[in-house]
């Protein structure tokens, strides 16, 4: 009589994690693979890595004065030794266009860091607590997003000297909600998986699951989020700028530039409005193409069977 083949051994509980582990990184894989292969992934990094070097090496190799004001230089139009002109001020217009930016790439940046790690933790805590813990913060969430954040922002800018630093913290308790709530919602969906099973069969504390599990799996979301919010904070801080409300002399930005370049537009100062405006569009267009990118890499990994 045939004896029946033994079957795969079973596997302890505690050898579950690190396969666990090494699956979702394997699963990582594919999502690298397929953001390279995007076009416009390419074309969105390559864009902004061509506007951070114009912002941060331009003026070490193209030196102007941005503090002084020359008005024996005001509104000269583009020809040589100003390239791009200069404004009402006498700046170089194409020197104040890499000053401008450093400020703008650098509020993108902050407020994107600040906002993706308070809202990572914030939702992926929601999310795995669950019950009515999750519904307490949520409605935390729900509270704050009642309140009309662009009025609140001009109240509080316009109470206080604007800065740098006063705009991002601002731009930053803004836009955590919303991070905050998309990780939550993809942590609800992991949470269950047979990966957090076996970290907490392990005996993992709930903060060592929520933060060597459930984020880096939710990592596309949190990309996605992060870009999307780099672009959101430049326009809003070129928003307040174009109000009066942005960042005081000598400190400029692309928002206050088009600002200023408006009022002489119909005198035919083109070059007081064209190229902040142009370079402005080229940076939220290229972080939104990284955004739908890592999106589109996201959903091909989803996909696969």
């Amino acid at each position: 009589m045939d004896l029946p083949e033994p079957g795969p051994a079973p596997q302890s509980p505690g050898a579950s994690a690190p396969a666990a582990q090494a699956t979702a990184a394997r699963g990582s894989r594919p999502l690298l693979t397929a953001f390279v292969r995007n076009r416009r992934a390419l074309v969105g990094v390559g864009m902004v890595a061509v506007i951070a070097a114009f912002c941060f090496i331009g003026p070490l190799l193209y030196r102007t004065d941005q503090a002084t004001v020359r008005l024996d230089l005001n509104d000269l139009p583009p020809g040589a030794g100003h390239p791009l002109g200069t404004d009402a001020s006498g700046y170089d217009v194409l020197g104040r266009l890499m000053t401008g930016g450093q400020s703008s790439l650098e509020l993108g940046f902050a407020v994107a860091l600040a906002t993706t790690v308070v809202g990572t933790l914030y939702g992926a805590v929601a999310g795995y607590a669950g019950g009515i813990v999750d519904a307490v913060m949520m409605r935390v969430i729900d509270t704050f997003l009642a309140i009309p954040g662009i009025v609140l922002l001009l109240i509080m800018v316009s109470l206080f000297t604007p800065s740098l630093w006063l705009i991002v913290v601002l731009l930053s308790l803004l836009s955590w909600l919303g991070a905050a709530r998309l990780v939550r919602g993809e942590v609800l969906s992991l949470r269950s998986r047979e990966f957090v099973q076996a970290a907490r069969m392990m005996g993992g504390t709930s903060g060592r699951v929520v933060v060597r599990h459930l984020v880096p799996n939710a990592a596309g979301v949190i990309i996605v989020s992060g870009t999307f919010t780099v672009a959101d904070s430049i326009l809003t801080l070129s928003a307040l700028s174009f109000l009066g409300l942005g960042l005081p002399p000598p400190h400029a930005d692309w928002g206050s530039m088009l600002s200023a370049g408006l009022n002489s537009l119909y005198d035919g100062y083109w070059w007081l409005v064209y190229p902040p405006a142009a370079i402005l569009i080229a940076t939220v267009v290229a972080f939104n193409l990284i955004g739908d990118a890592v999106h589109d890499a996201l959903d091909v990994r989803l996909q696969r069977p």
